[in-house]
C-alpha cells in the first residue's frame, strides 16, 4: 500500500461522521466477494480485469482452492465524490451455512450491510438468515440484485419478463423483512402485555381487592394482535429501487446502476423533473409520446413499462449486439453514442465478454452506482455513520448472553452514552469489542517484513556490487597470466579475503541478522473495532471476557483502579499491553500508531 494512501486512510480515521462500516451478506455463490473485487479495484489495489478472478478477500489457500469464502475479511477503501470523502470498512463474509459464526463476527462491528440476491435464484435459505442476522443486530440494509446477466445469457428473457421476474424477487425480500418486522412487534406486544399483567397482578396484591369479577372479566378479555402492525410505520424497512436502497448489478461484467443514475441521465435528455423519473421509472409507469407526459397503467393499456423502455432495453441491445450477434459496426456505435473509450485489444478479442466488460464498467461501473454517484450514494447516503448507532444496538453490544441491560450496575449503564457519543477525546473511556480471533503467519507481520531500501543504500549496493566484480575479473587475469600453478593458486587465494569482505559488507546492508529459531509460526490477531476513545500502541487495557460479570468486578475491585494499576485477581478479566495496532487490508496489515472511534482495526496484544 503506497505510504500518501495510508496516510489519506489515518487522516479520514480522525473523521467519524465520514467512516462507513459495512458487510456484504448473500447466500453462497451469489457474488459478494466478486462485488467486493469489483469496489478494490476502484482503488487501484487490483486491475478492473482480475475482479471476480482474483477473490482478493479469500487470503486462505484453501479458500482459493474451493473458491468459497470461509473467514471474514476487511479492508479499507477510500471514496470521494465531489468535496466529501469517505472511510469505508469493508467486511467480506462467508455466504455457506457451515460459517455463519463468521458472519455474526462481521455483523457486529458493522453499522450497515449490503445484502446481494442472485436475480435468477432469489431468495435462497442463507439470505434470510443473513437478513435475521442483520435484523437482530439492528444494522441498516441495501439491496444489490447481482447477477443480471443471467436472465439475458441464460434464462433468454426478454426485457419485459425480466421486469416482472425481478418484481417477484423484490417482493420475495421484502417478505423476509416483513417477517421480521411483525415477528418484533408480536414480541414486544406480548411483553408489554405481560408486563401490564403482572403490574395489575402486584396491585390487586397489594390492596387485597381480587374479586370473582376481575377473573370472569380476565376470561372474556381479547387481544388484538394487528393492532401494534398498524400503529408501527414500517415504510422505511423495505426496499424498493425509487428509495434509493436498491441496486442492480452484474459484478462479473463490472456493471450496475439505481433508479437515480438513470433518472439522472433522462432528466437532461427528456426534461422531465429528475424527482418525477425517480418516482416513475420503477413501477406500472409508461411514457405517452403523445401527449409527452408519464401516465400509470402500464400493464392495463399494454405498454411498456417505462423501467423496461428506458433502462433494460439499452443493456439487453447492448448484450445482444456484443455477445449473441457479435456486430461492429452496431457495436461502434453504441460505443460512440455512449461517449465511452474502448482499447483495440479489448474489441479484436475472441471472448466477446471482455469487450462487454469494457464497455459496461465505463457506462455503469459498479463501484459508483453501489457507493457514491453524486444524487445516488447508496452506501454513503443510505448507511449509518459510527455517530448515528442506535441505543437498541448498543444495549444488546453490552449485555452478553441472556444478561438483559436494565439489570446491570448503573455505572456500567453509563457506559452507554460513551457509545452513543463516539468520541476520541482524552476524558472519554476507551472501550474496544473483539469480534474474534485469527491467525496471521508472524512472516506477514508488517514489523517482521523486510523494509525496503533506501536510494542511498541501493547507491552503496551498486558501488559494492561493482568493486567485487573488479576484484573478480583482476584474480582472474593474474591466474592467466602467471605460468606458475602454485603462483597462479597463491594469488586466487590472497584475492579471495577481498572478495570474502565485500560480500560481508553487501549482507550487512541488505540487513540479514542471525537466524533465530521462530518460538511461534503464527501470532492471534483481535478483529475488533474502537466504539469510544483513542486506542493506542504501548496502551495498558482491561479485557473483559465473555462471561465477566460487571457487578462482581467493581466490588472486587477499588475505586478509581486503571490498568497501570496493580489489580487483585478478578474472574475473567486480566490486563494487558496494546502490543501493535493494524489497518486491515484484506491480505496485508500496515501498521498503525493509534486508532480513534469508529474504525475497525486488527490488534496484538500480550497478557501481563
Amino acid at each position: 500500500m503506497g505510504l500518501k494512501s495510508l496516510d489519506k486512510i489515518i487522516a479520514l480515521q480522525k473523521n467519524p461522521a465520514n467512516i462507513r462500516n459495512l458487510c456484504i451478506l448473500a447466500h453462497v455463490d451469489h457474488g459478494k466477494t466478486t462485488l467486493a473485487d469489483c469496489l478494490v479495484a476502484s482503488n487501484g489495489i487490483i486491475s478492473s480485469r482480475l475482479a471476480g478472478k482474483l477473490r482478493y478477500l479469500d487470503s486462505r489457500e484453501d479458500e482459493q482452492l474451493r473458491g468459497i469464502t470461509m473467514k471474514s475479511s476487511a479492508i479499507s477503501l477510500h471514496y470521494a465524490f465531489g468535496e466529501k470523502e469517505y472511510l469505508l470498512n469493508l467486511i467480506d463474509s462467508p455466504g455457506h451455512v457451515d460459517f455463519s459464526s463468521e458472519v455474526s463476527t462481521a455483523v457486529r462491528l458493522c453499522d450497515g450491510a449490503v445484502v446481494v440476491v442472485d436475480a435468477v435464484e432469489g431468495v435462497c435459505p442463507q439470505t434470510q438468515a443473513v437478513m435475521r442476522q442483520a435484523w437482530l443486530e439492528n444494522i441498516r440494509p441495501v439491496l444489490v440484485l447481482n447477477k443480471m446477466d443471467r436472465l439475458i445469457t441464460e434464462l433468454k428473457l426478454t426485457s419485459l419478463e425480466a421486469f416482472t421476474h425481478l418484481q417477484k424477487i423484490l417482493q420475495q425480500v421484502n417478505a423476509v423483512t416483513g417477517s421480521l418486522f411483525t415477528s418484533k412487534v408480536l414480541e414486544e406486544r406480548a411483553e408489554k402485555e405481560e408486563w401490564e399483567e403482572k403490574k395489575k397482578e402486584m396491585e390487586r396484591d397489594a390492596s387485597g381487592t381480587g374479586s370473582q369479577a376481575e377473573e370472569s372479566q380476565g376470561v372474556d378479555q381479547m387481544y388484538d394482535w394487528s393492532a401494534g402492525l398498524e400503529e408501527t410505520d414500517d415504510s422505511h424497512l423495505y426496499f424498493s429501487p425509487d428509495q434509493g436502497n436498491v441496486v442492480f448489478a452484474s459484478a462479473i461484467d463490472g456493471w450496475g446502476f439505481s433508479i437515480q443514475q438513470f433518472a439522472h441521465i433522462y432528466s437532461q435528455k427528456m426534461g422531465i423533473k429528475d424527482e418525477v423519473l425517480r418516482k416513475t421509472l420503477w413501477g406500472d409507469f409508461f411514457l405517452n409520446a403523445k401527449a409527452k407526459k408519464i401516465m400509470k397503467g402500464a400493464q392495463a393499456k399494454g405498454k411498456k413499462p417505462l423501467f423496461v423502455q428506458l433502462v433494460l432495453d439499452n443493456i439487453w441491445t447492448l448484450y445482444d449486439a456484443v455477445v449473441t450477434k457479435r456486430d461492429k459496426e452496431k457495436v461502434e456505435k453504441m460505443v460512440t453514442s455512449l461517449g465511452v473509450k474502448v482499447m483495440a485489444r479489448d474489441s479484436r478479442h475472441s471472448d466477446p465478454k471482455v469487450l462487454l466488460s469494457a464497455i459496461c464498467s465505463q457506462w455503469l461501473p459498479i463501484s459508483q452506482a453501489v457507493l457514491c454517484i453524486p444524487s445516488v450514494a447508496m452506501v454513503c447516503e443510505k448507511l449509518p455513520s459510527p455517530l448515528d448507532i442506535s441505543t437498541e444496538r448498543v444495549e444488546r453490544l453490552m449485555s452478553a448472553g441472556a444478561r438483559r441491560f436494565d439489570s446491570l450496575p448503573e455505572r456500567t449503564q453509563e457506559l452507554k452514552n460513551a457509545f452513543i457519543q463516539c468520541s476520541s477525546e482524552a476524558e472519554v473511556p476507551v472501550i474496544v469489542f473483539v469480534s474474534k480471533m485469527f491467525a496471521v503467519d508472524a512472516k506477514a507481520l508488517p514489523q517482521n517484513k523486510q523494509r525496503p531500501l533506501t536510494q542511498e543504500e541501493i547507491g552503496q549496493r551498486r558501488e559494492l556490487a561493482r568493486q567485487r566484480h573488479a576484484d573478480r575479473m583482476a584474480a582472474n587475469q593474474q591466474a592467466e597470466s602467471s605460468a606458475d600453478p602454485a603462483q597462479s593458486s597463491s594469488d586466487t587465494q590472497s584475492a579471495q579475503p577481498g572478495v570474502e569482505g565485500v560480500s560481508s559488507q553487501m549482507e550487512s546492508l541488505a540487513g540479514k541478522e542471525p537466524r533465530v529459531e521462530e518460538v511461534a509460526r503464527e501470532t492471534f490477531v483481535a478483529f475488533a473495532r474502537v466504539y469510544s476513545g483513542v486506542v493506542r500502541r504501548g496502551q495498558r487495557v482491561f479485557i473483559l471476557g465473555p462471561k465477566y460479570d460487571p457487578a462482581q468486578g467493581l466490588s472486587m475491585l477499588p475505586e478509581g483502579c486503571m490498568a497501570s494499576d496493580c489489580v487483585p485477581a478478578v474472574p475473567h478479566l486480566t490486563c494487558c499491553t496494546v502490543n501493535s495496532l493494524y489497518l486491515l487490508m484484506g491480505r496485508e496489515l500496515e501498521e498503525l500508531e493509534e486508532v480513534p472511534s469508529g474504525n475497525v482495526l486488527g490488534e496484538y496484544h500480550r497478557p501481563t
